[in-house]
């Protein structure tokens, strides 16, 4: 039976609003993130905003052997955050860059991007920021925007909530490709700053702020609010790092993620070949600092919780390390040289720090 059929005589029937659902809001959504989506249109895109599917030209004409890269990812507790303090214009490029930046590793460029956006109910002064924002990290990373998803469930999240999911897929020759396998002794590990925690750890984070029960609008950070560096989007490293590819032999790199720089960066090292990094070659940011001490977490918990000042690693031949270096720092980066490779047995772990 029809949801607009009636019982008896000239009675409504129940429609899809009565049940929590608006339709009308998904339409105004979509004309409202328009404009930035079509911003982040490549040449290779075909059609426009609102088909079934998005269509995607391989660049083959580019490509001998191209080898297809996908990354999935979310924001995780930061959301939260930003629910609790409206904070929506940044959250879009957390969630590209934790997938974009996963995609990297692999010397891959970034093609596309698609986001899921499910919520109770949609509300248009919410969903269009955050899209708005996903458009930006899609500008910043060169992916186009091709479509998503925007669900609204009533019953599912409680009011107000919503939660984001994203999707890209990149492309490598298959002869470039990066995979540590060219690692080798000698070689020196740089480290590109972090903008802050990135997306990782906020259920730690959150835990510390209610623990200290601190408002991060209204606690200072230097010249700026605790929530400011807490709420700082992830930084995209697509760019610099295609830089990087152009002017140097890059033979491993990692995104610092959950897990921090230990865990993270161990997954990229082959068998046989180990990092010993120097915990004194950079600087821990403040926002680390503070978490550490509001929350009384000790150093290994904090080293294997967040990023602590470190969001991506890349391995160079020694003796390209200094033209790395300036190829990074002219795209924008900050860039400090955090050790050297050597060969270890299994006895001992894949990264050593020193102090």
């Amino acid at each position: 039976m029809s949801e607009r059929s009636t019982s008896s005589g000239d009675a409504p029937g129940l429609t899809y609003a009565d049940a929590g659902v608006d339709i009308d809001a998904g339409n105004r959504l979509v004309d409202a993130i328009r404009g930035p989506v079509e911003a982040t249109r490549r040449p290779e895109v075909i059609g426009t905003l609102g088909g079934f599917g998005g269509l995607f030209e391989l660049p083959v004409d580019r490509y001998r052997r191209p080898v297809l890269v996908s990354g999935t990812d979310g924001v995780g507790t930061k959301l939260r955050l930003a629910i609790d303090h409206d904070r929506y214009d940044g959250i879009g490029i957390d969630l590209v860059a934790m997938c974009v930046n996963d995609v990297l590793v692999t010397g891959a460029e970034p093609l596309f991007f698609l986001d899921y956006y499910a919520t109770a109910h949609l509300d248009p002064a919410v969903a269009t920021p955050v899209i708005q924002s996903i458009a930006e990290g899609c500008r910043q990373a060169g992916a186009a925007l091709v479509g998503g998803e925007t669900a609204e469930m009533p019953g599912m999240y409680r009011e107000g909530d919503f939660d984001l999911a994203g999707f890209s897929v990149g492309v490598v020759e298959y002869d470039k490709r990066i995979d540590g396998s060219a690692c080798g002794v000698g070689d020196v590990v740089l480290g590109l700053a972090a903008s802050g925690p990135h997306a990782n750890g906020y259920s730690l984070v959150r835990r510390i702020l209610d623990h200290a029960g601190i408002d991060p609008a209204a606690e200072t950070l230097g010249e700026a609010s605790l929530l400011d560096a807490l709420m700082a989007p992830t930084r995209i490293y697509v760019q610099a790092i295609h830089a990087l590819l152009g002017a140097c032999d890059v033979h491993a790199m990692a995104h610092i993620t959950g897990g921090g720089l230990a865990e993270n960066f161990a997954r990229v090292l082959p068998d046989g070949i180990g990092a010993q990094l120097d915990q004194q070659a950079w600087r821990r940011p403040p926002v680390f600092d503070w978490l550490a001490a509001a929350g009384q977490v000790a150093d290994g918990e904090m080293a294997r919780t967040f990023n602590n000042g470190i969001g991506f690693c890349v391995v160079v031949p020694a003796d390209q390390a200094g033209k790395a270096i300036e190829t990074l720092t002219a795209a924008g980066e900050t860039v400090y040289t955090l050790g050297a490779l050597y060969a270890r047995d299994e006895e001992h772990p894949a990264v050593v720090f020193s102090s």
